[in-house]
């Protein structure tokens, strides 16, 4: 089960923390990411982890904005938010796939397990 946190609302320029939390499994054998979805749009990947932390994707959309990063001892994955735009609004999803999974990270279909979402508002 996971369980994002952590959501709101912000002005454009402010930060965010998100959280997800990981239940009912070990939580090191699966890489884990943070995918959004806006109204009316696709969902789109956003960032990236690999199992143990070493490796990181990310959308053009946010690099050098968005951090990924995970606590394996807390069975946590965060997503830090900076210099928030209102184009960056959205329901943020957390997602998990099995470490071993070949496919590419920036593809839905290769994730095993998906958070219920937590909504990020960016007001102009």
């Amino acid at each position: 089960q996971l369980v994002e946190s952590g959501g709101g609302l912000v002005q454009a320029g402010g930060s965010l923390r998100l959280s997800c939390a990981a239940s009912g499994g070990t939580f090191s054998v699966y890489a884990m990411g943070w995918w959004r979805q806006a109204p009316g749009k696709e969902r789109d990947f956003v960032a990236a982890i690999s199992w143990d932390g070493s490796v990181t994707y990310y959308a053009d959309s946010v690099k050098g904005r968005f951090t990924i990063s995970r606590d394996n001892a807390k069975n946590t994955v965060y997503l830090r938010m900076n210099n928030l735009e209102p184009e960056d609004t959205a329901v943020y999803y957390c997602a998990a796939r099995w470490r071993y999974r070949s496919g590419s990270y920036y593809r839905d279909t290769e994730y095993d397990y998906w958070g219920q979402g937590t909504q990020v508002t960016v007001s102009s």
